[in-house]
């Protein structure tokens, strides 16, 4: 598997997509890290005025230190334009994410997002979602073990993933189980069985959700969709 690199030239490319008074929803991860810092230092020498919501609290704490103000997300309908990073992407633009942990709130970011862009490395595109073996999905403590079990069932083993050699914890006070997939799995009929389990509170899949890809090929940008 190719290294993952940070997309920096996607993430400056995304800038092209702002205007001054957006609301703009900040991922979590080393895409969105690139974005933030581009949209700060934009912020900052250019006077780009925008405000930001942020899908977790080291994103937050990221975009406060670089001095992009805040948004409360429950006054807003609406964001105007969340960017984020992927782990895969396929053909179609569906996705997998959730390696950095922030799915759910990455979820709700681009549910209520009028654009959403996706930036990342070439490295990133599979023929089909799968290619890379895993997909996270979170779960509120007291059902971990039910969870896995059930994950168990459906031919998808799945391992509670740590941090500093205990549980990883999210955001949301919840637990993340990395599931093994593969590409020939019927992931749109898995995303379903699994949202089914009790005690899951969102899978990894992005799935049928339009995003604008722009793929970061060596020194060059690649748009995909609208």
């Amino acid at each position: 598997m190719t290294d993952a690199v940070t997309p920096v030239l996607a993430a400056e490319r995304a800038l092209e997509w702002i205007e001054p008074g957006m609301v703009i929803g900040l991922g979590t991860g080393r895409a969105a890290v690139a974005f933030i810092e581009a949209l700060a230092r934009s912020h900052r020498e250019r006077g780009l005025k925008v405000l930001t919501v942020s899908s977790s609290l080291a994103t937050a704490a990221l975009a406060r230190r670089l001095g992009l103000p805040e948004a409360d997300l429950r006054d807003l309908e609406n964001l105007d334009l969340t960017v984020d990073g992927a782990d895969e992407v396929d053909p179609d633009r569906n996705l997998i994410k959730g390696l950095g942990g922030a799915l759910l709130r990455e979820k709700v970011l681009a549910s209520i997002s009028r654009r959403w862009l996706i930036c990342v490395g070439a490295e990133k595109c599979v023929t089909r979602l799968g290619a890379r073996g895993v997909l996270p999905v979170e779960v509120v403590p007291f059902a971990e073990s039910v969870c896995v079990r059930a994950l168990d069932r459906l031919g998808l083993p799945a391992q509670v993933r740590q941090s500093g050699g205990a549980r990883f914890v999210t955001d949301n006070g919840n637990h993340v189980l990395d599931c093994r997939i593969a590409p020939t799995l019927d992931h749109a009929r898995l995303a379903a069985a699994i949202r089914a389990i009790p005690g899951v509170v969102e899978t990894g899949y992005f799935l049928d959700m339009s995003p604008t890809v722009l793929v970061q090929h060596n020194h060059q940008v690649e748009v995909l969709g609208g």
